[in-house]
């Protein structure tokens, strides 16, 4: 298959998944579309590696992770997260839920490897399966290495428009208060709202280290020089600390992205200034889609039924969890369990159906501003906390909890 035609059958996937989430209102969201999109084509003229003959290899994907991790990092700080406290505690509790029902559930039904295999890829997002499924392999169970990968690919069918519905709701109450002229915005609000306009406005000032430069000296190629030295530093600090502890480069990515902001040395969003953000966004999904290549009809179907109850008790412990400690901090149901759905699929999804569930809801600038500081900062710290942080240091701990089959005779 020629590069182009490749590139031409991944963007129109992309796009006709836009028009589904338009044309339902993001009732299905452009995520969902795509990929049964993605797994009708590899199982039928798809060629395994479509994403990398379009120009998207692992080694460019990665590149994309890292920018973009850095890049969201800019978009909070440490005031932010303070003042998302509620966010981070009920995305906790969400994660506490996923644990013990499967925990519980999975022991009555399945062996331990099963078990341990499962909970990180529930939690998290692509690096947790992947050290999950290494693990596995390494163990010598081929099976669950699939299995590993299958849950981290199935389980957005259902976190997607579970959220989009959840979403919705919480968007019309809002709507309704502001309408009635009952809604008050808090000073979390206030913040979120402040940010985003000076992330929205046109002008592209120096940061505050490199001030006395001029800033018509802030050229796309500098702005991408800063970007790649933090996500540099991150790789570095990742590599000198393996002999001591194992941290991800990509959860340092996000924590240097933030403390780069605070002190001057990039700006807020600072891909979307560059020009470049729309691409790598494109790029990154296009990397998470290719997973479903490894999605036989065949291993969905031996793996079917551990995959659903899997899923199904992640759902259920995050809902009953996230729920409870919701109400205790007085959020409303949608929200939090919104909020606890982004362990399902973490960054871009839940950037990405935040914004069509905003888009949809509103056409008004006013009502876009108060429901995207409403939503969008919870449900991005959200997936940072779960699929960043926490699955991939649960991924560390559980995957040495990984029995082989010379081991379990012993």
């Amino acid at each position: 298959m020629p590069q182009m035609l490749a590139l031409v059958l991944l963007l129109v996937i992309l796009y006709l998944g836009d028009i589904v989430s338009i044309r339902t209102k993001a009732w299905v969201p452009s995520v969902f579309i795509c990929a049964v999109l993605f797994l009708l084509g590899y199982w039928t003229f798809f060629p395994t590696d479509i994403v990398a003959r379009a120009g998207v290899p692992t080694v460019v994907a990665v590149m994309f992770m890292y920018l973009l991790i850095v890049n969201m990092g800019t978009l909070l700080s440490v005031k932010e997260l303070l003042l998302q406290w509620k966010t981070i505690l009920i995305s906790l509790a969400g994660i506490v839920g996923i644990i013990i029902v499967a925990i519980i559930v999975g022991y009555l039904l399945f062996d331990f490897n099963t078990v341990v295999v499962a909970i990180p890829p529930l939690v998290g997002g692509i690096v947790s399966a992947i050290i999950m499924a290494n693990g596995a392999k390494d163990a010598g169970l081929p099976d669950l290495a699939v299995f590993a990968i299958i849950i981290y690919v199935m389980q957005g069918f259902i976190g997607y428009p579970l959220t989009s519905i959840m979403l919705k709701r919480e968007g019309r109450k809002v709507l309704k208060q502001y309408h009635a002229g009952t809604w008050h915005v808090s000073d979390d609000h206030k913040s979120s709202i402040d940010k985003q306009q000076a992330i929205s406005s046109d002008e592209n000032p120096m940061p505050r280290l490199f001030a006395k430069i001029p800033s018509s000296y802030n050229s796309s190629y500098f702005i991408f020089l800063r970007i790649a030295i933090i996500g540099f530093l991150a790789y570095f600090v990742s590599e000198v600390l393996k002999p001591i502890v194992s941290v991800s480069p990509f959860v340092l990515c996000l924590l240097f992205g933030v403390i780069a902001a605070s002190f001057g040395f990039l700006e807020r969003h600072p891909l979307k200034k560059a020009g470049g953000f729309g691409i790598t966004v494109m790029g990154l999904m296009l990397f998470i889609f290719d997973t479903l290549s490894r999605a036989t009809p065949e291993m969905l179907m031996r793996l079917l039924t551990p995959l659903v109850i899997f899923i199904l008790s992640a759902v259920v412990g995050m809902f009953i969890f996230s729920i409870i400690v919701g109400k205790i901090l007085k959020v409303s149901k949608e929200l939090a369990f919104s909020i606890a759905l982004t362990a399902l699929y973490g960054f871009p999804a839940d950037y990405i159906i935040t914004n069509e569930v905003i888009n949809n809801l509103t056409k008004d600038p006013k009502e876009k501003e108060i429901l995207t500081s409403h939503m969008l900062p919870p449900m991005l710290i959200g997936g940072f906390i779960s699929v960043t942080i926490v699955s991939v240091v649960l991924a560390g701990i559980m995957v040495n909890m990984i029995v082989g089959p010379a081991s379990a005779v012993q």
